[in-house]
């Protein structure tokens, strides 16, 4: 007796139409990485990814000024940690915008209106203690940003929930190093 889908499913079985797939494929080849199969709303995407690249750079700029304004006995190792937090935040903003080009939209790199669309602020803080203070607040901004992105994505956008969730283990840790600093200072 032929199996039906039904049981093919419990077992565990995979069938694909490979043929509508493949016509699929053919239409509107211009929308690039963006098929008929995306289920979420492309325009919320861009929207709240062009919010999470401008945190990024408002980050960057951020721990940029902290790392060369960095002084007093313990700074050398604070600055170090801000640089380093520099450099991955840029990666993030690398990777969101290289996701809104792969999504069909335009990276939003313009710095009129940055801290607007930025979730973060750039605070540029004197002490060192202010410094790391501030870099922590902005951490946990984004954490609960990206938490909610994420949450918001859903199943709707696998490729960008990876990313936004890769993302946020990065913050965590970012939060976690800041930290430690904070209860040595």
């Amino acid at each position: 007796m032929p199996q039906t889908s039904e049981s093919q499913s419990r077992q565990g079985s995979f069938d694909m139409d490979v043929a509508a797939i493949r016509a699929r494929a053919r239409q509107d080849i211009e929308s690039g990485a963006v098929t008929e199969g995306y289920r979420a709303d492309r325009e919320a995407v861009l929207k709240l990814l062009n919010e999470a690249l401008a945190t990024e750079v408002v980050c960057v700029l951020r721990y940029k000024r902290h790392y060369f304004m960095a002084r007093g006995l313990n700074a050398e190792p604070v600055a170090a940690e801000f640089a380093e937090h520099a450099a991955e935040e840029l990666s993030h903003a690398d990777r969101i915008a290289e996701r809104i080009v792969q999504l069909g939209g335009e990276p939003n790199l313009s710095p009129v209106g940055l801290l607007e669309r930025s979730h973060s602020e750039y605070v540029e803080a004197n002490t060192l203690t202010e410094m790391i203070k501030e870099n922590l607040i902005a951490e946990r901004i984004a954490i609960d940003s990206y938490r909610q992105m994420v949450d918001y994505v859903g199943d709707k956008d696998p490729t960008t929930r990876r990313l936004l969730e890769e993302i946020l283990a990065v913050e965590e840790e970012h939060a976690d190093d800041l930290s430690d600093f904070l209860a040595r200072s």
